[in-house]
């Protein structure tokens, strides 16, 4: 399970900012998780609980904000929703996506800390 090493390094990160901010207390830690990021919310929420088990993190939450899948639609000429999933299709005109632009991301947004 991959997402107890990502939970590691999420609470190793932090635990850093921590240290540099000499803080006492995180809260909760805001996450973004896209789509496409290969990453299951459920595992990861369940192994971020297990990485903070004996660290000053220990009862803060894991707030995950969902991400979903944009494309650059080569068609319309901007950024759209995908119609299907795993194929990334433009949901206005139906254009194969050039690439992606949103729904990737796993990355630590903000964190609430108490003095």
């Amino acid at each position: 399970m991959h997402e107890l090493s990502i939970a590691l390094n999420i609470v190793d990160g932090v635990l850093e900012e921590l240290d540099r901010q000499k803080s006492g207390h995180v809260e909760a830690v805001h996450l973004r998780l896209g789509r496409l990021s290969g990453v299951d919310k459920d595992a990861l929420s369940f192994s971020y609980g297990v990485a903070c088990e004996g660290t000053p993190l220990a009862n803060s939450r894991l707030l995950i904000e969902d991400v979903e899948v944009a494309i650059f639609c080569p068609v319309c000429g901007v950024e759209r929703p995908t119609r299907s999933f795993p194929v990334l299709i433009c949901a206005n005109c139906g254009a194969l996506g050039e690439r992606v632009l949103r729904g990737e991301e796993l990355e630590i947004t903000a964190m609430e800390l108490v003095t």
